[in-house]
């Protein structure tokens, strides 16, 4: 039986849907030695390469579904590979034997902590699906003065380039002569959209930091730039969200 190929190569482990879908538009994926196309039908019988490498899709490969905590550093960039040669958050990842880790979101090269990796890539495009309303927890340093009109006003949303935006809430912390720290829960996951929000309000985020997915937290002992992995039962309440 054929379905679609990004849902084929998403069960399979080799990315979310979404990120097949970009990699098709990018003509990185044949099928038996020809371009693919978006909604491509095909089976797993089919020959397969990504990015030039051949992959082989067979039922009795596929494994349990993994799933990582990340604590990522700033400096590290969200993708797969970078032309600058950059660190990315893919590099001190265990190895699989079949597959491959997909990245839950991501985050901007000054931004640090939690980053979800799984080897089921139908999992991964369900936890970024704006329709499950996964909230996001950050936590962050500003600059300026923030009042509390200024706080009620990315509450009840702003107007961004691209689209309404807003905080489900904010908590005020520390506060320092110049500077205050907050944190605040997001149910999206559009590009710098945290970031966003502040500058639209004449403020500056000095330093930003990803604290929670859903309902993973970040472990306190978890060091930057090491991951942990989740207990078979942990991986099972987050697949039947």
């Amino acid at each position: 039986m054929k379905h679609r190929i990004h849902k084929v190569l998403a069960e399979h482990g080799h990315g979310s849907r979404r990120g097949i879908e970009q990699l098709i538009k990018q003509n990185k994926v044949e099928v038996n030695g020809k371009i693919a196309k978006i909604g491509q039908l095909v089976s797993e019988k089919d020959s397969f390469k990504i990015e030039g490498k051949s992959i082989f899709l067979n039922p009795k490969d596929q494994k349990d579904t993994r799933i990582l905590i990340y604590n990522k550093r700033v400096g590290e960039v969200s993708s797969r590979r970078d032309p600058e040669n950059r660190p990315t958050i893919f590099d001190n990842l265990p190895r699989l034997n079949s597959g491959r880790w997909v990245s839950v979101g991501r985050l901007d090269i000054n931004t640090s902590g939690l980053i979800l990796f799984t080897n089921n890539g139908e999992l991964a495009n369900k936890l970024m699906h704006p329709s499950f309303l996964i909230e996001r927890e950050y936590v962050a340093r500003i600059h300026g003065l923030v009042t509390r009109k200024i706080v009620q006003k990315l509450v009840d949303g702003v107007k961004l380039e691209d689209g309404l935006a807003r905080f489900t809430d904010v908590q005020e912390g520390k506060k320092g002569k110049t500077n205050q720290w907050f944190a605040m829960v997001i149910m999206e996951g559009r590009t710098r959209e945290v970031r966003r929000l502040w500058e639209s309000q004449n403020l500056q985020v000095s330093r930003l930091k990803r604290v929670r997915y859903g309902d993973i937290f970040l472990p306190a002992n978890l060091k930057q730039g090491s991951y942990k992995e989740l207990s078979k039962s942990e991986v099972k309440v987050i697949e039947h969200l």
